[in-house]
């Protein structure tokens, strides 16, 4: 899978993309992640790539001939099956979207900054539009990096144990139980006996109704009980 983020600011990815399973999935061979700078497909000579809006309003905008010019450099070497905005105002990226987006074979992720963009970006060059949650950000260098990370932890390969991501909270509309691990008690703490019983039966029983639970308690939307 190849994932290519266009940024006006790259030094933001940096980290995120370059560690832990990201990274590992890099190495494997499994993801190909490339960051470009929007500057570099500017024809200003101060490499500037926003301006003033139209009409009344405060803040700058990302210009669309940049944009047009980095999309149009990508486009015309490989097919690309979503070219994807951040936006405030987009769809809310969910599990199942990092489900969809990790089945693609190549995406381009535009990262908003300042105002937003030129709208005509959106209009003519956008597939699919997504927010990380009803907050502002500065840009969408951070909702990228969240979106990258969920994709890609779900490719074959990408986790020690391709069943971990299965489990997680939201693959099966439920929440994920509350996790254990040694010592079996801690200062009178003791994990519930059923996870130490062996009785695998009884202890998937248990942890659905525990995810069951979960999720009514936090997250009631999730089954339709607001």
């Amino acid at each position: 899978m190849r994932i290519d983020i266009i940024t006006a600011c790259p030094e933001l990815l940096e980290s995120p993309l370059n560690h832990s399973i990201v990274q590992r999935a890099k190495d494997k061979g499994l993801a190909e992640i490339y960051v470009h700078n929007l500057r570099d497909y500017t024809l200003d000579k101060h490499r500037k790539v926003d301006d003033y809006a139209f009409g009344f309003g405060a803040g700058m905008v990302l210009q669309v001939e940049p944009i047009d010019r980095a999309i149009s450099h990508l486009t015309s070497q490989r097919h690309y099956d979503e070219i994807i905005f951040t936006a405030p105002d987009g769809e809310r990226f969910t599990q199942r979207d990092a489900n969809v987006l990790s089945l693609k074979e190549n995406i381009i992720i535009l990262c908003g900054h300042y105002k937003g963009v030129d709208q005509r970006v959106r209009d003519h060059l956008i597939t699919r539009e997504y927010t990380i949650g009803d907050f502002v950000l500065t840009g969408g260098e951070m909702p990228a990096a969240i979106m990258t990370d969920a994709i890609v932890r779900l490719l074959p390969g990408a986790l020690g144990d391709e069943t971990s991501a299965l489990s997680d909270s939201f693959q099966d509309g439920l929440l994920e139980p509350g996790v254990y691990t040694r010592p079996a008690e801690y200062k009178g703490w003791r994990v519930p006996d059923i996870l130490i019983s062996g009785n695998q039966a009884k202890i998937e029983e248990w942890m659905y109704e525990e995810a069951l639970r979960h999720t009514k308690e936090r997250r009631p939307d999730l089954l339709g009980e607001e």
